[in-house]
């Protein structure tokens, strides 16, 4: 399907990419932690006769340069310009802290009819880089909403005492961890998905080394389910933290990062959530 490229430079930069038919349903593409345009992602999505924003919510002119207290109406903005397209069915595909920014989003805007939260936490976390003020330590919130932060669980930096490598660096147990030290905290920094309206496909896998997605996929799951509310989780044991769609490319290795996985099994997960994905963004209900 031809798609037609418009490149936004407010409220943020973002490119948005609208089928040549146009469309009624729309998606909101969020990235992980590097915040960047998820061009490639949007694009796929919008070769699918969907109208796809992806969009930079850090790092850019006017933003924190690190994931520290970013308004939630960052987000909730976004949807306003797919309304003011048209759109009736409004969607948010997140991945890693972006499916946390997407299911925060959810719970407070209504609007939001459905969420696709690839390799997804269940908790809401502390900043990762600093806020406007230049500093990350000590530790706030990644979110606010209507100005005040959410609560969250904060880091515990002495998983990293004496941590010394030569190559990427698994951390799940910064997170395992980090849910120990603070476990006073999770009730209270849980994401509370069950006040969603909207429809959630969550997406893991079982060899993600950066958190632990499935748990989380599946703690997200059992807050839905016993609110009798929609849910689906697609995992594959084997997967790592980057589940890749049919027409993505494998994800570059990091120096600095170990995601866990396999191309394969990545490109097995996305191959086996990507009918899924779509049949939700177009779902009519």
């Amino acid at each position: 399907m031809d798609v037609v490229e418009h490149e936004l430079a407010s409220p943020w930069e973002a490119v948005l990419l609208e089928p040549a038919g146009g469309s009624t349903t729309g998606v909101v593409v969020l990235a992980g932690s590097s915040g960047r345009v998820d061009r490639q992602r949007a694009r796929l999505l919008a070769e699918q006769g969907i109208l796809a924003l992806a969009v930079r919510w850090f790092g850019g002119p006017g933003q924190p340069p690190g994931i520290c207290e970013i308004p939630l109406e960052t987000f909730v903005a976004a949807v306003d310009l797919l309304q003011a397209h048209g759109v009736r069915r409004v969607g948010l595909v997140g991945f890693s802290k972006g499916a946390e920014a997407a299911l925060l989003t959810a719970v407070h805007d209504p609007r939001v009819d459905a969420v696709v939260a690839l390799s997804p936490t269940s908790l809401v976390w502390g900043n990762v880089g600093p806020g406007t003020d230049g500093q990350d330590r000590p530790y706030r919130c990644s979110w606010t909403w209507r100005g005040r932060p959410l609560p969250f669980v904060p880091h515990d930096d002495t998983w990293l005492e004496g941590r010394q490598s030569d190559g990427p660096v698994a951390i799940r147990g910064w997170y395992e961890q980090s849910e120990r030290t603070f476990a006073a905290h999770l009730d209270a920094a849980a994401i509370p998905v069950e006040r969603a309206r909207a429809d959630l496909l969550l997406i893991a896998g079982g060899d993600d080394r950066m958190w632990s997605s499935v748990r989380y996929a599946d703690q997200l799951a059992a807050r839905r389910r016993a609110a009798g509310a929609p849910v689906r989780v697609i995992s594959h044991a084997d997967a790592g933290h980057r589940p890749r769609f049919p027409g993505e490319a494998p994800a570059a290795p990091s120096p600095v990062f170990d995601y866990g996985g396999t191309p394969a099994a990545d490109a097995a997960l996305g191959e086996a959530a990507w009918g899924p994905v779509l049949a939700l963004l177009h779902s009519r209900r």
